[in-house]
């Protein structure tokens, strides 16, 4: 703790001050506590859900003028073109190269073990079900929800069984991260990492190329079905998907993209964004697409964009997927089906129970395969029946695909891809002028134009002393609902220049005695110190008023809304640049940033230049390649710009700056 500084608890909640010259307590906090002390989301975040559920607003109106087979078309055209786009385009169809590794028995059916490569030298481990009695079959693809051990996962194997068993080729492929396509192995060559957080740790570089987790978990999917419908044992014209929760979502995604699908039962996961958002937040990163809250697309419209194949949404009555959005989901598709004169091919099987693929939806999706598939519908139960252990269902030598000689992982294609598109790129910006530079980059990362960036209203909530120094807390309004809390220091006399200074940890970090921030200003500046959106006094807090949560969360609000926190951050930083100039007159203004806020102090000054002196980051990102360079890169959400490597990178920022920019202490992710 830096000498000055105090940490004291009162009614609940943290208070940073330091101490003032006569021993008082000095507290250096802008907006006022709430009465009560109670869990409560940050002001960005707030301010983000207000604009999400104005857009969800925006889609049930457009919802509801569609009412023609004619509209369920254009509705599905066009949101099936910016799905397909937001995932990026699909890699050639490569060889699968498929081979068989094993085989197990079991009673009615039995399992080959396969290994297929969705890319050259990415393979993918599965199990195939194989009904005994004769061929053909339907062929059900089975992806996995975020099971530890993927296809091997109970729930998961009862149900590929159950199909199998009555009558279906059942493929089960283990998703990235899971089973035996771990991406990130420990020294004893298990995995390091749980799934959830493997697919965070892959989902930064996919950002930044401008596509998604979900590209390859969705390619994956479709090169399964493409293995289906290789077997000479399979109709091809009869293909199925289901899954549970990330399979789910797999199975959603698959339905809407993929036109040889015609049954489909995804499980526990289809609710709506706004009761998404309303309970238990944006989850997994495969499961948030760019700007598709902002573009309407809502969980209902993966059921749309399958219409009118047939759809069966399997939900759980206490799932944390909230059974009231899902019913309003079903409602919605419903109501297209009908409108397209089928609806019959809709429904809906609701259990009592909590999230997972338990029996009666796996008995539920078993029928809904067998009515379509297999044109037979009657009702058929799940016996109990015995399981394979993870071991028996292993497909590669030594328990994963990464083990094997040249195998590649998602880092290296992410690296691959960059690589790849990273000569076009510097081509495009060495040959375009400085305003054609600062426009990629406003566009990129969503930064207003700076005749459109006024500067805020400011309010004074009190003031202090320290010596010769003067405090003013000001609370600067940037829109309804949106303010930041700032800190103004300056000492007696004129000021010889003015610094505006963002700190990741807040602005209280560096604002006590002996900081940096009272050291620039008894040397002379007026410094402005300031909280970002999601940082200091604006962030959320939790049941016992502490401070709480993490820019991360508003991070992914902001990436549903085709927003970034890097953009959002850059305008406050130029609005608050703004004020200063406006109230500094010709003095220089040198802004420095620290952590956090450098990515976006840097997206400021590169897009308004002349408006600095100078800039100085510290402890951030040198490079967004740095990201690419790692497999385990945490803690930059809220560093990134989704396809910002299409047009630039960090050090292009820098360069553009000069002398003027220096960056120390940078962090490697």
């Amino acid at each position: 703790m830096r000498r000055g500084h105090i940490i004291a608890m009162g009614a609940g909640l943290l208070v940073m001050g330091t101490m003032s010259t006569d021993g008082a307590q000095e507290s250096l906090e802008v907006l006022p506590r709430p009465a009560t002390v109670a869990a409560a989301p940050g002001m960005l975040e707030t301010h983000l859900k207000r604009l999400a559920y104005a857009a969800a607003d925006d889609r049930e109106k457009r919802y509801e003028a569609v009412k023609t087979p004619e509209d369920v078309r254009a509705w599905q055209a066009r949101t099936r073109d910016y799905f397909h786009q937001q995932l990026g385009p699909w890699p050639a169809r490569t060889p699968l190269n498929a081979r068989v590794t094993g085989r197990l028995q079991g009673e009615g059916f039995h399992v080959e073990k396969v290994l297929y490569e969705s890319l050259p030298g990415f393979h993918v481990s599965a199990a195939l079900y194989l009904p005994s009695t004769p061929p053909p079959y339907p062929g059900v693809l089975f992806p996995c929800g975020h099971s530890e051990n993927g296809k091997a996962a109970e729930a998961y194997q009862r149900a590929c069984i159950l199909l199998a068993r009555n009558g279906m080729a059942v493929l089960c492929f283990d998703p990235i991260g899971q089973g035996e396509r771990k991406q990130v192995l420990d020294d004893a060559g298990k995995g390091r990492f749980g799934p959830t957080t493997e697919h965070a740790l892959v989902a930064p570089g996919a950002i930044l190329l401008g596509r998604n987790v979900a590209t390859t978990m969705v390619w994956d999917g479709m090169r399964g079905l493409d293995y289906l419908a290789s077997r000479p044992e399979v109709d091809a014209k009869r293909l199925g998907c289901t899954g549970n929760s990330g399979g789910g979502t797999q199975t959603s995604y698959l339905m809407a993209l993929d036109p040889r699908i015609v049954a489909a039962a995804p499980g526990c996961y289809l609710t709506t964004f706004r009761r998404l958002l309303e309970t238990i937040g944006p989850q997994d990163p495969e499961q948030n697409i760019y700007g598709q809250i902002a573009f309407g697309m809502d969980h209902a419209d993966y059921a749309l964009m399958h219409a009118p194949q047939p759809t069966l949404m399997c939900v759980a009555t206490r799932d944390f997927f909230d059974i009231s959005g899902a019913w309003q989901t079903y409602r919605q598709a419903k109501r297209i089906y009908g409108r397209l004169g089928f609806p019959e091919r809709m429904d809906l099987a609701e259990t009592d129970d909590t999230h997972g693929f338990t029996r009666n939806l796996r008995v539920a999706a078993t029928r809904w395969m067998r009515r379509w598939l297999l044109g037979k519908d009657d009702a058929v139960t799940e016996p109990d029946f015995p399981i394979f252990t993870d071991a028996e269902l292993q497909c590669t030598p030594r328990g994963q695909v990464i083990l094997m000689d040249n195998e590649r992982t998602v880092f290296d294609l992410n690296r691959a891809e960059a690589e790849a598109i990273s000569g076009a790129r510097r081509r495009r910006w060495t040959g375009a002028t400085p305003t054609e530079r600062q426009e990629i980059v406003r566009r990129r990362a969503g930064i207003r134009p700076a005749a459109q960036l006024t500067a805020p209203a400011a309010d004074e909530a009190g003031s202090a002393e320290r010596g010769d120094l003067k405090i003013r807390k000001r609370l600067l309004h940037l829109e309804p609902g949106l303010s930041l809390p700032a800190l103004d220091f300056a000492a007696v006399g004129p000021a010889k220049g003015l610094v505006l200074y963002l700190h990741g940890e807040g602005k209280a970090k560096e604002a006590g005695s002996g900081g940096e921030i009272e050291r620039r200003a008894r040397e002379g500046f007026r410094v402005l110190a300031l909280d970002l959106g999601s940082l200091g006094e604006t962030r959320g807090r939790n049941a016992r008023g502490e401070p709480a949560g993490s820019s991360e969360r508003d991070a992914t609000l902001a990436y549903l809304l085709a927003r970034s926190l890097v953009g959002m951050r850059a305008e406050e930083i130029l609005r608050a640049a703004r004020l200063l100039r406006d109230e500094g007159g010709a003095l220089p203004l040198h802004l420095v940033a620290v952590g956090e806020t450098g990515v976006s102090a840097l997206h400021a000054a590169a897009v308004a230049p002349a408006w600095f002196a100078s800039v100085r980051v510290s402890r951030s990102l040198r490079s967004w390649q740095d990201v690419l360079k790692s497999n385990a890169p945490t803690g930059v959400r809220s560093h990134l710009v989704h396809g910002a490597l299409q047009d630039y990178d960090l050090t292009d920022l820098a360069a553009t700056l000069g002398r003027n920019f220096t960056i120390t202490d940078p962090t490697v992710p």
